[in-house]
């Protein structure tokens, strides 16, 4: 399960709409060099058929099967520093 705190809720939903379009974020997992993992974060304009979808406070977060192995607990939040 993944849990988007109010914020990050607000936070995604003003994004969306400033730039017009969109139905929420895409979070994954992709293999990244040597490293290993990387996360990847993008716009959803059109959801994939086997997408897994999380809504909270209005906000969705679409995240394909096999990345939600490595994701599942994680709580998207919103902050700003400095």
């Amino acid at each position: 399960m993944i849990t988007i705190t109010e914020n990050a809720a607000k936070y995604i939903n003003n994004y969306l709409t400033k730039r017009g379009k969109g139905l929420g974020v895409r979070l994954g997992v992709k293999t990244s060099g040597c490293s290993g993992m990387a996360y990847n974060l993008e716009f959803v304009d059109e959801a994939k058929e086997d997408d897994l979808i999380f809504e909270e406070h209005g906000a969705r977060i679409y995240i394909d099967p096999k990345s939600l192995v490595y994701l599942d607990g994680t709580q998207v939040d919103y902050t700003k520093e400095g």
